[in-house]
């Protein structure tokens, strides 16, 4: 399977995504990434402390993972690659079911990245899905 194709079927498979590092502010790119996915039927669920139980995107946003209940499909985190291991390791604590750990444009940790798959996990690491989902045709 092609690392395109392997893109196609995590974006098609993947219904929920917790959005770390989510904005208030319309200008911000995790911002429009979410209005984006959200506006494409997914259910994006907004991590940010700083805005906890708030509303945006039509659901409460959260102060971490943690927080979630429910099911998590994906997590896509807008966080400096020195902060991925810590939202990497809190996402495999708390969604055993997890699918995908999805790293935005410039953010990378092979080592967080090695202990997902180790987990059984997908990772994606810079690359945008509101990128990739119009340049597969998805």
């Amino acid at each position: 399977m092609s690392e395109n194709e392997r893109i196609a079927r995590i974006l098609t498979e993947v219904r929920v995504i917790a959005l770390v590092g989510w904005s208030p502010k319309p200008d911000r790119p995790s911002h429009g990434v979410a209005r984006y996915l959200a506006q494409r039927g997914y259910r994006v669920i907004p991590v940010n402390p700083g805005q906890a139980g708030q509303i945006a995107l039509g659901e409460d946003i959260k102060a971490s993972l943690s927080d979630i209940v429910g099911h998590v499909d994906m997590v896509d985190i807008f966080r400096r690659s020195e902060e991925v291991g810590t939202v990497v390791d809190e996402a495999l604590e708390r969604f055993p079911e997890l699918k995908c750990i999805w790293m935005q444009l410039g953010v990378e940790d092979a080592a967080a990245a090695a202990r997902a798959e180790a987990r059984g996990v997908e990772v994606v690491m810079n690359r945008c899905p509101a990128i990739e989902i119009p340049r597969l045709g998805l």
